[in-house]
């Protein structure tokens, strides 16, 4: 399963996933919600890049 960084550092684990806001373990990038927001900075999804 890939990784997705924000610009700031937080990293989206596709395995992990973020359970913390919602988003349950093994959910695909492609199917986190258009818009969630980096949990540390507030940058939307668009600012991810994969790692």
């Amino acid at each position: 399963m890939a990784k997705y960084v924000c610009p700031c550092g937080y990293v989206y684990d596709e395995e992990a996933g973020d359970p913390e806001n919602g988003i349950a373990p093994g959910t695909p990038w492609s199917e986190v919600p258009e818009d969630f927001v980096c949990p540390v900075c507030g940058l939307d999804k668009e600012a991810f890049e994969e790692e």
